[in-house]
């Protein structure tokens, strides 16, 4: 595995591997001629975590808000909540709206008002999931070089209008995604496709491949050897415990023949095992999930072969919640970097299959 990664390496350059979950974004900066352990890696507030700091910031000091910028991810929306409920206002850009809903008469039926223009006397407070200015400046102030190349990851709900549902339109795009190529590999998108709103910024403003959080997770976990090897001899049972939500996948011999996820807050230990437990069978619809609140369940084509699914490995910062069942991973000694160095990974598989890795980002 450190040999392909170092041959990719070698032709693109540093890379920066960014995988922004609720709670933090995990970054590292993968450098040719390096021993992986020796790559920087950062653990950070996530994007949506330092947003909602500065709201609060505001709020406490009495002072109307200007939400502009572009859309990422919503987590600070109980903050937005918590202003308004304050007495304080707060506008936003149509386009960092969609932070919030990708509907913007939801987003104004929350309170918020939408304003193109800065309204006299508000604070601007710019929206983004990544921002290359704030990552050279972290990068050269550590001594680091600018990356030639920018992966992400974050989890997007995806949007089609006409009603449906974000949790059904995640759910079923996963179901078209194992029934059309169950590699998580094909995941990583050098374009994702056009419901897939927040990726398709993130991508705009990185100008590298992108992918699903959920993706990286299952790369990332078969970076590691004991997984990776267990699953070409029987299926087995992946299991991330985040900060915000939880994802579980199928996996044999290094197709992904389910996925579950769930809010990390709904689940006690005991209905996680339950779920687990159905889910293992195939037999968890995804309507029994969302009926608990989470997002649901998705199935590729069943497959005897691979077992019951029994072998479970665990990671995730509230991977507590499990303690004592299943196996702990951590590719490379870090758990926390298990979805960027999947990133990696899918990346460097992608252009070992001979296809370009990034365009040009945007300059906003």
């Amino acid at each position: 595995m450190e040999d392909f990664f170092q041959h990719f390496l070698r032709q693109s350059g540093p890379v920066l591997c960014l995988d922004i979950g609720s709670g933090t974004q995990d970054a590292l900066l993968a450098r040719p001629n390096l021993e992986v352990e020796n790559w920087p890696h950062f653990v950070l507030p996530s994007p949506a975590r330092i947003i909602a700091q500065r709201l609060r910031e505001l709020a406490l000091l009495k002072r109307d808000v200007w939400l502009c910028g572009r859309n990422m991810g919503g987590g600070f929306l109980p903050a937005v909540r918590a202003c308004l409920e304050s007495g304080r206002r707060v506008y936003a850009t149509r386009a960092a709206s969609a932070a919030l809903n990708n509907d913007p008469e939801r987003v104004q039926a929350l309170g918020v008002v939408l304003a193109e223009e800065r309204p006299a006397g508000t604070v601007p407070v710019h929206l983004a999931d990544y921002s290359a200015h704030a990552w050279s400046t972290l990068l050269r102030a550590a001594g680091l070089p600018v990356p030639h190349l920018v992966l992400a990851s974050a989890q997007d709900h995806g949007y089609q209008g006409g009603g449906h549902g974000n949790r059904t339109v995640r759910m079923n795009r996963f179901a078209s995604m194992l029934a059309a190529n169950p590699d998580p590999v094909s995941w990583v998108f050098r374009q994702p496709p056009a419901e897939m709103t927040r990726l398709q910024t993130l991508h705009e403003s990185t100008g590298g491949p992108v992918a699903d959080s959920a993706t990286a997770m299952v790369l990332g976990a078969m970076v590691d050897d004991t997984v990776r090897k267990r699953s070409f001899r029987q299926g087995v049972t992946l299991v991330n415990v985040g900060n915000g939500h939880i994802f579980a996948a199928l996996l044999y011999r290094g197709l992904v023949r389910g996925i579950y996820e769930h809010h990390t807050g709904m689940r006690t230990r005991d209905e996680l095992l339950a779920d687990l437990r159905e889910f293992r069978r195939c037999f968890l619809p995804t309507e029994v999930v969302q009926a608990s609140g989470g997002h649901g369940t998705a199935y590729g084509p069943l497959c005897e072969e691979a077992g019951g699914y029994e072998p479970t490995f665990v990671c995730g910062p509230q991977r507590a919640l499990l303690s004592g069942y299943g196996q702990p991973i951590a590719p490379f000694g870090s758990m926390m970097l298990a979805g960027a160095l999947g990133l990696l990974w899918g990346c460097a598989s992608i252009c070992s299959a001979g296809q370009p890795a990034g365009t040009q980002p945007d300059k906003a």
